[in-house]
């Protein structure tokens, strides 16, 4: 299933949220009008997809994770690193800020996880992007995210 969400490349952008899953767990959700996939393949390694952004999340602690990944795959593809961290706030709301940057953008994302239902979350964000050549987006978002 994984690998025909990576064939098909459904989605836009890295504004991914900063999924907690178990081992084998797959996050399938929707944030900033486009769709992703992530799959946690073993304790430490987390890959995901959106239709711009292939990228991979390596849990260095509970908290902290460093990402790499690449942006416009398809065609002039720019190679992205940055790091996440992530705790809880309260019962059932995780909170993150990430940021990821390359030599043609920097992308910081602050939101957070409410769990709202066994293995469904909804999430809410604040996601400032900033390229080098064009003008800044920052946005605010609201999106939902099915854990199978």
């Amino acid at each position: 299933m994984v690998a025909a969400f990576f064939a098909f490349g459904i989605g836009t952008g890295f504004a991914a949220p900063m999924n907690n899953l178990a081992n084998g767990q797959t996050a399938v959700g929707y944030l900033h009008d486009s769709f992703y996939i992530e799959h946690k393949l073993n304790e430490n390694l987390t890959l995901g997809l959106q239709k711009h952004d292939i990228y991979g999340q390596y849990a260095i602690t509970n908290n902290i994770r460093a990402i790499i990944g690449s942006r416009d795959y398809h065609s002039d593809s720019s190679i992205y690193a940055g790091a996440a961290f992530n705790t809880s706030l309260a019962p059932n709301i995780d909170g993150y800020v990430s940021l990821v940057g390359s030599s043609d953008f920097a992308e910081a994302q602050v939101g957070a996880n409410v769990n709202v239902a066994p293995n469904v979350d909804i999430n809410v964000d604040y996601t400032a992007f900033m390229p080098d050549h064009g003008s800044d987006r920052n946005r605010f978002g609201l999106g939902a995210t099915f854990k199978l």
